[in-house]
């Protein structure tokens, strides 16, 4: 497609200068040929059917310049994206493996138990999600005072520090648990919101996303 034009109205010296300075400017050789093509369809699209004016020369050679600077543009900024996100997986591992210094005393049962009141659940929550009757979860409460109130002093708990902006999540939560049929709401660990139903029909419970 790239010679269909320039037989024509592009003369030879022209095209390959035009095919030069893609290859100046691309990233990749094989890149020269797609920045041309791109110019010429450019310019036929805005009317410039003088292919081989002067003027239309250098409009075509500035829009092989643009174009090959915004591909360089969109390259680098996915590159970043790319390093950013593979860098990051590292971190975000080794924090979901170790707890934090201040729970990591604690029995699994209660570190989750703590987790989910750390992280702004209700005791009505924090029962349902553990499937825990209220007297066993106030024992389960009272153990976890007591493993807090016996634990070595670390620091102020970090559990809550992160992305997430859990007042505005939990504020958005208010407007979901005034409907009639909802039961709790709550958010995974990325922050989307969920409500659970008391079900309609004789099913087990029912989860819906909103």
């Amino acid at each position: 497609m790239l010679r269909r034009y320039h037989p024509v109205m592009l003369g030879p010296r022209a095209f390959s200068d035009l095919h030069a300075l893609a290859r100046r400017v691309s990233r990749r050789a094989e890149e020269a040929d797609d920045l041309v093509q791109h110019a010429l369809l450019t310019a036929l699209e805005a009317g410039r059917t003088n292919l081989a004016s002067p003027e239309t020369h250098r409009w075509l050679a500035g829009v092989i310049r643009n174009r090959a600077a915004f591909d360089a543009r969109t390259a680098a900024r996915r590159r970043k994206r790319e390093t950013g996100w593979s860098e990051a997986q590292p971190a975000l591992a080794i924090r979901a493996e170790t707890p934090a210094p201040e729970l990591a005393h604690l029995s699994p049962a209660l570190r989750v138990t703590a987790l989910l009141a750390l992280s702004g659940h209700t005791r009505q929550e924090i029962g349902w999600l553990l499937n825990l009757s209220d007297t066993a979860l106030r024992q389960r409460i009272s153990q976890l005072k007591r493993a807090l109130d016996t634990a070595p002093e670390t620091g102020p708990a970090n559990s809550l520090i992160g992305p997430l902006a859990f007042g505005r999540i939990r504020r958005a939560l208010l407007g979901p648990t005034r409907r009639p049929e909802a039961f709790l709401a709550s958010h995974d660990p990325d922050g989307h919101l969920f409500v659970v139903s008391r079900s309609q029909i004789s099913t087990p419970r029912q989860q819906t996303r909103v």
